[in-house]
């Protein structure tokens, strides 16, 4: 009898956690919701969840408060929304420096909100017109081309990384908190080079401060058509992506994270959003949040990859 009343309270037990499961989707969300960005304003990360939380904020009738907290290359807001309450009420605004291998059992995926190629932009002050001309000039000057990054491990390093091991040069990699503050210093003629997100670097190059010379993509975004790839301007095989995509702590119920990544997958659909994404040369994601872990994964074996083979510092 006390065997059969143990079995019978676990599974009472364990209904009630389904139940709240349930529930805690069903009422989902019930008050305002902060995402925490873990760089400065200006950046991919930020301004990517600034143009579509609105939207979001309209279909759940809840504000969506937006709090930057930069530091350690995104470990800081990271850790932040790691210790938070596993309820969807903190989420991160994350790219490649701030889910890693090493903290991403803390975080359970949400939603891709966007992965797209980066774009070699270089200043005009250093005289380069073309991936070619970039290589040669590296070639000829080693360890004298500076380029700028959102920090140690971020995508806009670990792409010069793979760049300069690709075309074997030797590159001055300059860490900044976010990519805002590298594109400052890239306009002022501190720095040489950046592999930035689209969204950060493509209004200067429209209007000529800045020159790109190639994405970063294995093939052309459908938001930058007529910038060719770094494969195509001269560096065969390369290809790497920066994505942006929401993150709760882990053991957030999966009800719960199942419902935001569906309306998050429904504001990216709308012709509005997407268009004004495209314009800032970002692709709109799709997919579940599984798929998203499983994207994950291998982007993370790439990177693990270079970083052990080219014994690079990401700390």
């Amino acid at each position: 009898m006390r065997h059969l009343l143990r079995r019978l309270g676990l599974l009472l037990y364990c209904m009630s956690i389904v139940t709240c499961a349930v529930n805690a989707a069903e009422i989902y969300p019930s008050r305002p919701i902060k995402v925490i960005v873990p760089f400065p304003p200006g950046g991919g990360a930020d301004t990517l969840i600034r143009l579509i939380s609105p939207t979001l904020g309209d279909l759940w009738k809840q504000s969506i408060i937006i709090e930057n907290r930069p530091g350690a290359s995104g470990a800081i807001g990271a850790e932040l929304v790691a210790q938070a309450p596993a309820d969807g009420y903190t989420l991160l605004m994350g790219s490649t420096a701030a889910v890693t291998e090493k903290n991403s059992v803390q975080f359970a995926p949400v939603a891709l909100v966007s992965a797209s190629p980066y774009v070699v932009t270089v200043s005009p002050t250093l005289n380069v017109n073309s991936i070619k001309s970039l290589i040669a000039y590296a070639k000829a000057n080693p360890g004298k081309v500076r380029y700028g990054s959102s920090g140690p491990g971020s995508a806009s390093h670990l792409s010069g990384e793979l760049f300069a091991s690709m075309a074997g040069i030797e590159l001055l990699h300059v860490p900044y908190k976010g990519t805002g503050q590298a594109l400052t210093d890239l306009l002022a003629g501190h720095i040489d080079l950046m592999f930035a997100p689209a969204q950060t670097v493509m209004p200067q190059i429209e209007s000529g401060k800045l020159i790109a010379l190639a994405q970063t993509g294995a093939k052309r975004s459908e938001a930058l058509p007529n910038i060719p790839t770094v494969t195509e301007a001269g560096l065969s095989g390369y290809s790497a992506v920066g994505w942006f995509g929401l993150f709760a702590p882990a053991n957030t119920p999966k009800s719960v994270v199942q419902k935001i990544n569906q309306t998050v997958m429904f504001v990216l659909a709308q012709e509005r959003i997407r268009k004004a994404m495209l314009e800032r040369g970002s692709d709109p994601a799709s997919g579940s949040a599984d798929e998203f872990a499983a994207f994950l994964r291998l982007d993370q074996a790439k990177w693990a990859k270079l970083i052990k083979e080219n014994k690079v510092a990401v700390q």
